[in-house]
């Protein structure tokens, strides 16, 4: 598959990019199939309700067409917060989106909650690269939030019968934690 170069803008989510709500569940939801993996199912109105909270990062081009995107989510009453739902739409992949974004929806995270601890759970090497670079590390599921609301956003995957078996402390995803206590100062990637 053939690239387009071209360039892209990676900014905290406004209102009007409520229109992208349903493009981005369709791109997660094909990544999804193609990939084999178990990311959960989003509705367009979780995706907007994300975006009118302040708690989305989007990529668009210059020309306004959606590029790519993830959101934040706070648990545990704000201790634990979740980077979830990073996608880029397949003709931008392989051109540094990725990082770009998850490099923005961890600055929107810290400054939304600078105490709570950050954490990810993912299927993806690229991801998990990614991840390690903003100074998270790997941790079994009993170091992430035992918030319930959380694990009943994994219900749309396909392999939430394992985690559910596994009382919610295993399942295919590995989880990785950023703690800002084990950090002396805040890690901006990129500086």
């Amino acid at each position: 598959m053939d690239c387009v170069k071209v360039n892209v803008n990676v900014m905290v989510a406004e209102p009007c990019h409520t229109r992208f709500a349903e493009q981005i569940c369709d791109e997660i939801y094909r990544s999804s199939l193609e990939r084999k993996t178990g990311i959960a199912k989003r509705t367009p109105e979780y995706i907007s309700e994300k975006i009118n909270a302040g708690k989305a990062v989007i990529a668009l081009t210059e020309d306004g067409e959606f590029a790519g995107f993830s959101y934040i989510e706070s648990w545990g009453g704000k201790s634990f917060v979740a980077n979830s739902g990073l996608i880029v739409a397949h003709k931008f992949r392989g051109q540094g989106i990725a990082k770009r974004i998850k490099e923005q929806t961890f600055i929107l995270s810290r400054k939304l909650f600078p105490d709570a601890k950050i954490f990810s759970i993912t299927t993806g090497a690229a991801v998990m690269k990614m991840n390690y670079e903003f100074g998270f590390r790997p941790v079994p599921y009993t170091e992430l939030t035992d918030d319930p609301e959380f694990w009943k956003g994994c219900q749309g995957c396909r392999h939430y019968d394992i985690l559910e078996s596994h009382d919610f402390k295993m399942c295919i995803c590995t989880g990785l934690l950023y703690d800002p206590k084990e950090h002396l100062e805040i890690h901006h990637p990129g500086e």
